[in-house]
């Protein structure tokens, strides 16, 4: 439900971005010359109008929920019900976001957007180096516990498919983002990241490295490989020079502004999925507690097994479905964790729909070219890199350290 909350906010942002929305409110008798002034309801600042309503009731959740240990904690009720009491919270703040005076809201809530945004990429950064080595430990360890080759011929198929998807990207962006007497900022990041991609394949079969992680293998290689080379092209896709990127018209007074085609289209999804699966996956201490420097194997917290304790129906002898309380001893995960990292998502969200440093010409179906968005983006390819180099030589630079 937190993540359908989620999804809402995602979905009522992209709205107030469309274009046409404010002529479609003015054709409504009496509603933008009495009730309201529809300038308020449509553009950027909409969106961080939104985000902040959203932002602000994860946030309070955050610190309703600090230190919740077990479900006997009678706060644990609210955060498992009174789902319509939260909907009414939730509609109230937006409602009263809207009659924040413009002033400097815009400034300081984009100051608290970027540093939102970029606490969730880092954190974003670190789930998809996780989801890597999880897939590859989780299908090297059916292959061994069934003795059945098609979980290595599923490991080799994908691991040749995603580095032939990746060679064949970055031939293309040779071809059609680089030109022989020019764009040498996108020759620099097509061949610096193709290098680094290369390079972290051999430190992955490195026999040092296949020492201490037996299971280190090419498929993590492949898996952020790919990723690499999609935050590459996304980056390119983003610049304002309409002669080295293809995918942009160029507009009266030469600024180029990409069409709502397969870019945008792409981008959004990517957006819902891994806003989404970040969000979600993140509220695991084990995904980010992996990459701390404690030497305490007893910080990791466990899911605790489910309680032999029967519900209150079967202890009345009243029919009912039989549930079992799986917190009672231990939550889960941390409550307080996850609506930070929701909090996050959201300012993720305002950033990424909003241009970053360029609200003003943000829009759904046009997003306005700016250097910002491509050094975001390439900045994140390269922190993706060497968050999946750490995790191979770190095993070797602290040997004491469990990493298991």
């Amino acid at each position: 439900m937190y993540t359908v909350v989620l999804m809402l906010c995602l979905i009522i942002s992209c709205i107030v971005l469309a274009p046409g929305l404010q002529g479609t409110l003015e054709k409504i008798p009496g509603f933008c010359s009495h009730l309201t002034d529809c300038n308020k309801l449509v553009g950027y600042l909409a969106v961080y109008r939104v985000c902040f309503a959203f932002a602000l009731f994860y946030l309070l959740m955050c610190v309703l929920m600090i230190n919740v240990k077990n479900s006997r904690d009678s706060r644990s009720s609210i955060q498992n019900g009174f789902w319509a009491v939260k909907f009414l919270i939730i509609g109230g703040v937006l409602i009263g976001a809207f009659f924040i005076p413009r002033g400097s809201f815009s400034q300081v809530w984009m100051i608290f957007g970027l540093g939102g945004a970029f606490l969730f990429i880092i954190i974003q950064l670190i789930i998809m180096v996780d989801f890597a080595h999880s897939w590859n430990e989780s299908w090297y360890r059916k292959a061994e516990e069934t003795d059945n080759k098609i979980w290595f011929y599923g490991l080799l198929f994908f691991t040749v498919a995603m580095y032939c998807a990746t060679i064949t990207a970055t031939v293309l962006f040779y071809v059609f983002f680089t030109k022989p007497d020019g764009c040498g900022l996108n020759k620099f990041f097509v061949s610096f990241n193709l290098i680094a991609c290369i390079i972290i394949s051999i430190i992955a079969i490195l026999p040092k490295v296949q020492e201490v992680q037996p299971r280190s293998g090419l498929l993590q290689s492949a898996v952020i490989s790919l990723y690499t080379t999609y935050l590459t092209w996304s980056a390119m896709s983003n610049e304002p020079d309409a002669k080295c990127n293809p995918q942009g018209v160029t507009l009266e007074g030469g600024k180029l502004t990409p069409h709502a085609d397969f870019q945008t289209v792409i981008g959004i999804i990517v957006l819902f999925v891994m806003v989404i699966y970040s969000s979600v996956r993140n509220s695991s201490a084990t995904s980010v507690g992996r990459f701390s420097l404690s030497s305490n194997k007893e910080e990791t917290t466990a899911i605790p097994e489910p309680s032999s304790a029967p519900s209150g129906d079967e202890e009345s002898g009243r029919p009912g479905q039989k549930v079992w309380d799986n917190e009672q001893d231990a939550v889960a995960y941390s409550y307080s964790f996850y609506h930070f990292m929701l909090a996050l998502a959201t300012f993720y969200i305002m950033m990424q729909l909003t241009n970053w440093y360029s609200p003003e010409s943000a829009s759904i179906v046009s997003l306005s070219s700016n250097w910002s968005s491509v050094w975001v983006k390439i900045a994140s390819s390269w922190v993706c890199m060497l968050l999946y180099i750490w995790t191979l030589v770190a095993p070797l630079i602290l040997p004491n350290r469990d990493f298991s």
